[in-house]
Order: structure tokens, then sequence, then C-alpha cells
């Protein structure tokens, strides 16, 4: 179960930040994920919730924003969002290419937004 690894990452991150600002309770945040991270959103705020009981960020909400993947046609440079679900079918929308196509967004994971007190 990696969301526990990035569950202990993001409340690093949030740590320094809260410092930086002279916070001392977090409220709220916002995780925006790619689709290809395989992030489970119930076991990411499970992990989460674990990790930050009886902190100054327990009870804090975690929002998480799932990102879609977008890609670049290998052959025609066309730039798509697939739409078969799997992801393992991707035909270009304009010259039909399967595969070798550039993922240009889908993969990143970061904190986008903070609420804190």
């Amino acid at each position: 179960m990696h969301e526990m690894a990035i569950a202990s990452s993001l409340i690093e991150i949030i740590k320094e930040e809260l410092a930086k600002h002279g916070a001392t309770r977090l409220v709220s945040a916002r995780v925006c994920h790619g689709k290809l991270t395989n992030i489970v959103p119930e076991a990411l705020r499970f992990a989460f919730e674990v990790q930050t009981q009886e902190t100054s960020m327990a009870g804090a909400e975690l929002e998480l924003k799932e990102i879609s993947v977008t890609v670049a046609c290998g052959g025609c440079g066309t730039q798509f969002t697939p739409e078969h679900p799997d992801l393992f079918y991707m035909p270009c929308p304009s010259c039909g290419r399967e595969f070798a196509h550039e993922v240009l967004s889908g993969k990143e994971i970061y904190l986008d937004h903070l609420e804190a007190e």
C-alpha cells in the first residue's frame, strides 16, 4: 500500500508549510493526483487520518482531486485524453496510432492548497 508512504511525505510537507506561516492547526488540505499514480483515494484518506491522530492535524479534511491523463500522439503529435477506461488502449483520434504516446499529464501528485489556523 504505497498510500502510507505518500501520506507520510504529505504530512512532512504540510508540517514545513505550517511552520513557515506560523500556523498551528491544519483545517484542510487538497492533493491533486494523476490517474496514472494508481492512488486509491480511500486508502490515502485512511493513511492520512491514522498518521495525523493526536497531532495538530487531527480531524483535518483531506480533499483529493484526480487529474485526467493527457497524451501527445507519438505519430502525429495530436494531444488527447484517452477515452478507454483502462488506459492500455489509446488510439489517436487523428491518425489511429495506438502506442508510443508521450504522457503530458496524469502521473503527477502535489499539494495544491492548505487551509490552516
